[in-house]
């Protein structure tokens, strides 16, 4: 009997698979919102951010609050994206840590907004802070067809599905 874990390389069927540094970069580049993680007030919080991809950091903009805070607190942070592909039935998630900086530059800051970095939240977010990635890792699988799935066929998951 054989006690020891088999390691599985991601690639047959119903697994997922590591996407390459390329890919995540790639993939981040390609999408404009994602989900930033924070420590505030000793405890983890999540924002939802808009961004660009500036000199290979993740650069979002803040108003003073909770977000701005725990980013300049120069406490690690975390941003996830994600998403499925229907002709593929893919669905691929990416997550990028490391430091979040306060960005004081005035000529970075307008290569950033002419990137196109503008809030989507009403009022002013006059604060650029960047994620400088220290780490970067992704993962594509296969999703399971909506007809297997245990839910009702009204259920509104299965909308992108079908």
């Amino acid at each position: 009997m054989n006690d020891s874990p088999t390691l599985d390389d991601g690639t047959s069927e119903g697994h997922d698979s590591s996407l390459s540094f390329n890919e995540c970069w790639n993939l981040l580049a390609a999408a404009t919102i994602g989900r930033l993680g924070l420590v505030v007030d000793d405890h983890p919080e999540i924002f939802p951010v808009n961004y660009v991809l500036f000199d290979r950091h993740i650069v979002f903009r803040s108003s003073p609050g909770r977000k701005l805070w725990g980013a300049m607190a120069s406490r690690p942070g975390v941003l996830e994206i994600d998403g499925y592909d229907a002709a593929t039935t893919e669905a691929w998630s990416v997550v990028a840590r490391g430091e979040t900086i306060l960005m004081t530059d005035p000529d970075e800051t307008a290569k950033v907004d002419a990137l196109g970095l503008e809030p989507w939240q009403p009022g002013p977010k006059d604060n650029y802070i960047r994620l400088v990635p220290r780490a970067l890792t992704g993962r594509r699988f296969k999703v399971n067809p909506p007809d297997v799935w245990q839910t009702k066929t009204n259920d509104a998951r299965r909308a992108s599905f079908e």
